[in-house]
């Protein structure tokens, strides 16, 4: 039996280092990439409400909505019974403008649960920021614009408010031709 030699080359010198260094190069490329992948992803609901709940001014009520005062108001605070009138910028967590009106009417329990939450929290000429969480807005449902759990975030201005009741009769004065009185501050 008869072996066969098979002639090794030496390594040239400065190749083993030459592996290591392009080994930690794309190591280094893959940890870059990974983490600019991240860079895009929003945090969860739960997870920014979570820190958001520590910031300066933030409260947080039973069912999970967040306020903050910008301005407070004076005077009484609207209830589920009444209309307001409203300013409003609502945008999402990566402050994508998803609705916005300097000035409307709404029934206060006309909205999601967490928008008329904090309108009943307010004053007249109160300025709130709202934090809603998505069980207290349109939950595991995609609204037009808005994603499925999405946390909502609203700059108000409560301008006014009106019973239902009053609202009413402003109508019924206006359909026999009477002048409704003045809007306060109007």
């Amino acid at each position: 039996m008869s072996t066969t030699a098979v002639p090794l080359r030496p390594i040239a010198k400065g190749s083993l280092t030459r592996l290591w260094i392009g080994v930690a190069a794309v190591a280094l490329a893959a940890a870059g990439l990974a983490w600019a992948g991240q860079r895009g992803l929003e945090p969860s609901p739960a997870s920014y409400l979570a820190k958001n709940a520590h910031e300066d001014g933030v409260v947080t009520t039973g069912s999970g909505l967040q306020f903050k005062v910008l301005e407070e108001g004076s005077g009484p605070s609207p209830t589920a019974a009444d209309v307001a009138l409203v300013g409003y910028k609502g945008t999402l967590l990566d402050s994508t403008v998803f609705d916005e009106n300097p000035q409307t009417a709404m029934p206060v329990d006309g909205v999601v649960p967490g928008f008329s939450e904090g309108l009943q929290k307010m004053k007249k000429g109160g300025k709130y920021r709202l934090w809603i969480p998505p069980q207290l807005g349109y939950g595991e449902q995609a609204a037009g614009p808005i994603p499925a759990n999405s946390v909502l975030v609203f700059d108000v201005e409560l301008h006014d408010f009106k019973s239902k009741a009053e609202i009413m009769q402003m109508q019924q004065m206006m359909q026999q031709g009477a002048t409704p009185p003045p809007l306060p501050g109007r």
